[in-house]
């Protein structure tokens, strides 16, 4: 006869399923759905045996959390993008950046593969396979207060601790990045701009956003990932070490 915990696993293993589903649509399509799956029964199985049952705590609640925590901690254990596309992508942004500093405006995507010694199919090819990357990754504020470790003020006192707001967090509300950000994102092309409003203002999905801009799901993938190597070679360039103020830090805890 099968066990409590066997029982609330059948039941609930359609719920592993749902959520893998909804998490690797937003993912490079190098992430693989069945490992997705893996980590989250495993998440599943912890749920099922750490679960206490209290009047204001269901099952499913405390299971979704154990299920999503696990899927995540299987993406962080992986270098999930591989590295071949970082290091392209990277070639993109330096792409990017040299030829916007030529040409003083914004480079089309034609003489960006130009630059890159690629065919424009190729780069738009290149350009879906980096629909991973983010605006902003941790170990680039690691890297940037590195940086700013090395090179410190003449009136600097070095032997001093670091303030609260040396570190990623702090620099993630910064005046400085939000500065650097929104001057980014004004340089963009006008249909990239369009994009990142209905994506994330609007909070339109891909398709939807397809249709009001009157391209395919893919094209949408590739601007997306076109806007963010801007934003990146804006913001690898830009000069965002302000600290945050106190209220802003504050505003956090």
């Amino acid at each position: 006869m099968p066990s409590s915990e066997d029982i609330l696993i059948g039941q609930h293993a359609p719920l592993v399923r749902r959520l893998a589903l909804q998490l690797i649509a937003k993912l490079p399509a190098s992430v693989e759905l069945d490992d997705l799956m893996q980590a989250g029964m495993m998440g599943l199985l912890d749920a099922v045996r750490r679960y206490q049952q209290t009047a204001d705590a269901q099952f499913e609640t405390y299971a979704i959390t154990r299920i999503r925590g696990a899927m995540l901690d299987e993406l962080r254990s992986q270098d999930w993008l591989p590295r071949s596309v970082r290091t392209k992508t990277k070639n993109i942004e330096q792409a990017v950046h040299a030829l916007g500093h030529r040409l003083m405006r914004a480079p089309t995507e034609t003489e960006i593969a130009e630059e890159m010694g690629m065919m424009l199919p190729e780069y738009q090819q290149l350009l879906e396979e980096a629909r991973g990357v983010q605006i902003i990754h941790y170990e680039d504020l690691a890297r940037h207060n590195d940086d700013m470790q090395r090179a410190p003020e003449p009136s600097q006192d070095v032997d001093s601790p670091p303030a609260h707001w040396a570190n990623p967090l702090g620099q993630l509300v910064s005046k400085g990045l939000r500065g650097a950000l929104v001057a980014a994102i004004k340089s963009l092309p006008e249909r990239e701009q369009l994009l990142l409003s209905l994506q994330f203002e609007q909070d339109l999905n891909q398709k939807e956003i397809g249709a009001v801009m009157g391209i395919t799901e893919g094209r949408v993938s590739q601007l997306r990932s076109q806007a963010v190597a801007r934003i990146r070679a804006a913001l690898a360039h830009a000069d965002w070490n302000e600290s945050p103020g106190e209220a802003e830090f504050q505003a956090l805890l």
